[in-house]
């Protein structure tokens, strides 16, 4: 049989030790680098997807459906007014005349809000598919639980008061 070689002092990796953010790092280096290049498209993403950044911090599920929700409604609102930005100068001073203007933060803000209105009413609406669905679901079971004990007799409900056992000794003693 042969050995296996000695193992050396190799360091043991700890399961619980903290890695480092690298996610999280290459995050804030996307950012650092879009300040640098177009900081008007920055600007007015930021402040314009406040009510995203809202969401995802006060959104405690692990889906975060409130903050795509928003966040995809709040992005609808930004768009028109970034192709706009992006079409014209593409300079700091027309991004912040667009983040002063009161017009562009009601539709930007108010898209925000249509999609918390969405997040808010639209769970209640499908319960109440789920429920009529699973109301009609039943009414179906019912029907062909009926269609079964017409054709095959009570005893296929499970309700009957003779049990298999002693239906089975009458018919061995009538067989005797």
């Amino acid at each position: 049989m042969a050995r296996k070689p000695a193992q050396r002092n190799q360091p043991v990796s700890d399961p619980n030790a903290k890695r480092f953010p690298w996610s999280q790092f290459m995050f804030v280096v996307m950012i650092a680098l879009l300040m640098v290049v177009s900081l008007p498209t920055v600007a007015l993403m930021f402040f314009g997807m406040l009510p995203t950044i809202v969401a995802y911090l006060i959104d405690r599920t692990p889906q975060k459906y409130a903050t795509f929700c928003v966040g995809a409604m709040n992005f609808s609102g930004v768009f028109p007014y970034l192709m706009d930005l992006w079409m014209r100068s593409n300079s700091l001073a027309t991004a912040m005349g667009m983040l002063t203007d009161v017009f562009t933060l009601v539709v930007i803000y108010g898209a925000a809000g249509f999609g918390w209105m969405l997040f808010n009413a639209i769970p209640p609406v499908v319960g109440v598919f789920l429920v009529s669905i699973s109301g009609r679901r039943i009414l179906a079971l019912e029907e062909a639980q009926a269609e079964l004990v017409k054709e095959w007799g009570q005893e296929v409900t499970g309700k009957t008061k003779s049990t298999p056992l002693s239906t089975g000794m009458m018919m061995d003693e009538e067989n005797e």
